[in-house]
């Protein structure tokens, strides 16, 4: 990679084809947490995967990083769950900042962000995104962040599911995929189905549409921890849950650090398929 300070906006190419746009500066609404995204996100034949503020919820901004409670602030965007009261519209959205380049090469990049709110920032992030070919076919996207508390007291993580709300451990990467009128097939190596998928814990878990599959794999032992948080009927979207049955400690100084690696590939795979790409994807 080479020094870009002044590229703001990436696009990310595989074997010289256009897959991924990076936004750092969107001009967006207070209300849905502005951040960094990548849309539109396509497989190697052009067929879009992400989806950027659609209708049925306007705060889902293709891939990044969302969490909706830092220390009581939402940088997920839209309502906050408050315990005992349910989504409310609260005045508490955090904005996650670009504030420049490391390094920028059409494989990828390295960014430094600044997660700000109330007018104090509460984490620095490093951010590292490259994309690699597999085959003809398909393409890896990885996608590695590191939070660093830079405020002089300890800051929890948390989610919906910390506050109250069952089945609702978001928070973290997340990935909202292409809407399409049937709902998306879901599996493990092991299991299949979002009732059976959802807030469990797997090496890897695809998202199979009509054209195309994506396939999500924690790059990392400690990644693998975290439980997945999957939807497919009312809209669909996997992520990794940073704050699944209790909040996740950040002390001063300390970071946390998350690495998953997805698969998009044109066509529906079958399970051997998936997991021989995420066998070649993911590194030792």
């Amino acid at each position: 990679m080479n020094t870009a300070p002044h590229h703001e906006s990436p696009v990310l190419r595989v074997a010289g084809r256009p897959v991924g746009r990076y936004h750092t500066r969107p001009e967006l609404s207070p209300r849905l947490s502005p951040r960094p995204y990548l849309h539109p996100v396509t497989t190697l034949a052009g067929t879009a995967v992400t989806e950027f503020s659609p209708a049925d919820h306007l705060h889902h901004l293709g891939v990044g990083v969302a969490v909706p409670d830092v220390e009581g602030h939402n940088f997920w965007g839209g309502r906050t769950y408050v315990r005992d009261q349910g989504p409310t519209e609260l005045a508490n959205h955090g904005a996650q900042r670009h504030a420049g380049f490391q390094l920028s090469d059409p494989d990828g990049f390295v960014e430094e962000l600044r997660w700000v709110a109330a007018g104090s920032e509460l984490l620095r992030e490093r951010r590292t995104v490259t994309a690699t070919r597999l085959t003809d076919s398909a393409w890896a996207l990885d996608f590695t962040f590191s939070l660093t508390n830079t405020t002089a007291k300890s800051l929890s993580i948390g989610s919906p599911a910390t506050n109250g709300r069952p089945g609702a451990a978001y928070g973290g990467f997340f990935w909202r995929a292409r809407k399409e009128p049937g709902a998306p097939r879901v599996f493990t190596a092991d299991t299949e189905g979002v009732e059976a998928v959802h807030g469990t814990r797997a090496d890897w878990l695809a998202l199979a549409g009509t054209r195309w599959t994506l396939v999500f794999a924690g790059a990392t032992e400690r990644t693998r921890r975290d439980p997945w948080f999957v939807r497919t009927a009312e809209y669909p979207g996997v992520g990794s849950c940073l704050a699944h049955t209790e909040r996740l400690p950040v002390g001063a100084g300390d970071t946390v650090v998350r690495r998953v690696v997805t698969v998009v590939a044109d066509g529906t795979l079958d399970r051997g398929e998936a997991a021989a790409l995420v066998r070649g994807a993911v590194s030792p």
